[in-house]
């Protein structure tokens, strides 16, 4: 049976913390809002913008600050990802073996397209799958629903993921729940969120995978 391999992008594949954080701040700046702490910015890594700025701004200016934080993002924030070591390498033995792979971000899938095509990445993904630019399928248990939707059959699903919500939107899809602890979610967090495998680096994930 054939196995599909659901990947995050922010955390999973890339670290993406210093084009977030800078358009996150941005956003604040530009609405003269204050910059929170540094920890609070590391907890920023993975959940949905819309999640986040509601926290940060009020629900009121939520979707201001998204925009805002995608003026400076469209312009220079994809740019500020780093490949985690290893991780191409990875991708490569796993396609090779013959594993479908897949992207799966809250990211909205235009920019996310770009990073893993910028990384060269895209050679080894299937179709890379993030929300709309308004938010819709935001949420990883409606968009892995989605993609399952497009990808059909009878095959063995997993979702790897740096967060709860990878493993949360896994479990929701009758996926088996992978995490990885060298993002942005502690082995805790992963742990309590049900994930059946962690891995603490890309290298180790071949052989946590099906």
């Amino acid at each position: 049976m054939r196995t599909h391999l659901y990947f995050d992008l922010d955390g999973t594949l890339t670290d993406p913390y210093e084009g977030i954080t800078r358009c996150i701040l941005y956003a604040l700046d530009k609405l003269g809002f204050p910059r929170p702490s540094d920890d609070y910015l590391y907890g920023c890594i993975g959940p949905p913008l819309y999640d986040t700025f509601p926290e940060l701004v009020g629900p009121d200016l939520a979707l201001e600050a998204i925009d805002l934080y995608r003026e400076r993002f469209v312009e220079v924030g994809w740019q500020e990802n780093v490949p985690y070591d290893g991780i191409l390498d990875t991708l490569e033995t796993l396609a090779s073996a013959g594993h479908c792979l897949f992207v799966a971000t809250s990211k909205p899938h235009v920019h996310a397209k770009k990073i893993v095509d910028h990384f060269g990445m895209g050679q080894f993904i299937e179709t890379v799958y993030g929300c709309e630019l308004d938010g819709t399928r935001a949420n990883k248990v409606e968009l892995l629903e989605f993609a399952i939707r497009e990808n059909p059959g009878e095959v063995h699903r997993s979702m790897i993921g740096d967060r709860k919500h990878d493993l949360i939107g896994a479990i929701a899809n009758n996926m088996r729940p992978v995490g990885v602890a060298y993002g942005y979610g502690s082995v805790e967090e992963l742990t309590l969120a049900g994930a059946a495998a962690i891995a603490t680096t890309p290298a180790d994930l071949p052989e946590l995978l099906p």
